[in-house]
């Protein structure tokens, strides 16, 4: 981290009754007491910017850079007026890749056709209580919580702690006369999927899964255990026949995501067109908003369950397919969420940069080590990228006119 680094999360002084609950609370033990006076700090080194701090402090005494408690319910109001919905669905970020698989969560739990909204936080423990009942009193009809498999939280304790505290609010809302489906939890981990018909039975994803969640049995195909599996993507990348996917990040949906976008931004010639590939846990801000990017700097972001999972081939087609550059955001080795397997990150961004040294186009490629703990830090970067590429467009262009 750099000395620049402006802290995502602070405790504000004056307001904090050094309760201690966050304390307590923090999965990652980033937050420290002083003996002396019980006065609380927050070591943004260790933090993880999970959020359950946030929205456990009685005092407000936390701020937030992302996903603050406004913000959330500014955004649910706009949502709701536009799209009329009944239904407001919150989730983790790392659940879901698409309003489709939204869709079909809700289906296969009984939900289908309900008209809904949907909101992704970093965990399900970052959503204050009283964000349940401000909600239903926006007029929503019921809330569905979309929560990390018990095990499977990116955060640790995430999933646990916003279970107690959405039995808690389903009781008291029961008291107030709400009907019983005005809260609905859901648990719900995003898994590779085993396509049987293409598989040739020749054993990678076996050999570079980090979890263990392939079964090799002799004489039969490989199958998925999902009941380790935490939806990386490392089987996929391995996988020479696309045998093996995450769910929502399918080689073919990542490369119909940027191929459709690639010439109408390049033909808009309002600035270089510019993709970014982002793991879902390193980027909040672009993430948040993936068309923020668009409408400001030419610019689209796609996020990937791990930059393991990612086939180095897209980053190599996204540039012959248009985009003036190619920015890969990931997670620094201490902050991946994926803890497993971190060393074949590592070996796939030497084999890429290798491929793109070959292609005479590194000078259009940046990759940068990022966290959400600095606020601020993935505008900066980007500005410089794009300052960077903006240069290097008008110098091919200067050359092709001097010719």
């Amino acid at each position: 981290m750099n000395d620049s680094c402006i802290a995502a999360v602070k405790i504000d002084q004056d307001l904090c009754s050094r309760c201690a609950v966050c304390y307590s609370l923090c999965p990652f033990e980033a937050i420290e007491r002083r003996s002396e006076d019980g006065r609380l700090r927050i070591d943004i080194q260790k933090c993880q910017v999970c959020g359950i701090c946030y929205s456990s402090c009685p005092s407000a005494a936390i701020d937030m850079a992302y996903y603050d408690y406004d913000d959330l319910i500014g955004n649910v109001q706009e949502l709701r007026v536009q799209e009329k919905a009944d239904t407001l669905v919150v989730m983790c970020r790392g659940n879901t890749a698409n309003k489709d698989e939204v869709k079909e969560i809700l289906s296969q739990n009984g939900l289908e056709g309900c008209g809904h909204i949907s909101i992704r936080v970093p965990c399900a423990g970052r959503i204050p209580t009283d964000f349940i009942f401000k909600s239903l009193n926006l007029g929503f009809q019921r809330i569905v919580s979309v929560q990390c498999q018990d095990g499977f939280c990116r955060m640790k304790e995430g999933t646990g702690i916003e279970t107690r505290r959405l039995m808690l609010s389903k009781a008291v809302l029961k008291q107030l006369g709400f009907a019983e489906d005005s809260l609905i939890m859901i648990k719900h981990s995003r898994k590779a999927v085993w396509i049987s018909k293409e598989c040739v039975g020749c054993g990678k994803c076996y050999f570079i899964c980090p979890y263990e969640a392939i079964l090799a049995e002799p004489f039969s195909s490989p199958r998925v255990l999902t009941d380790k599996c935490v939806g990386c993507g490392a089987c996929q990348l391995v996988c020479p026949h696309h045998a093996i996917q995450v769910k929502g990040f399918e080689f073919d949906t990542i490369l119909n995501s940027y191929q459709r976008l690639a010439s109408k931004m390049k033909a808009s010639n309002k600035a270089p067109a510019i993709m970014v590939f982002s793991c879902q846990w390193s980027e909040y801000s672009a993430l948040d908003d993936p068309l923020k990017l668009l409408k400001e700097h030419n610019a689209i972001v796609l996020e990937v369950p791990c930059f393991k999972g990612l086939d180095p081939v897209h980053m190599i087609n996204a540039l012959r397919s248009g985009f003036d550059g190619v920015m890969a955001v990931i997670c620094p080795a201490k902050d991946c969420k994926l803890q497993k397997g971190r060393d074949t990150s590592e070996r796939q961004l030497e084999v890429l940069l290798s491929i793109i040294e070959r292609y005479g186009l590194r000078d259009r490629f940046e990759v940068h080590e990022l966290s959400p703990r600095c606020e601020g830090e993935f505008d900066r970067r980007f500005r410089d990228f794009i300052q960077k590429i903006s240069t290097l467009s008008r110098c091919g262009r200067d050359a092709q006119g001097g010719m």
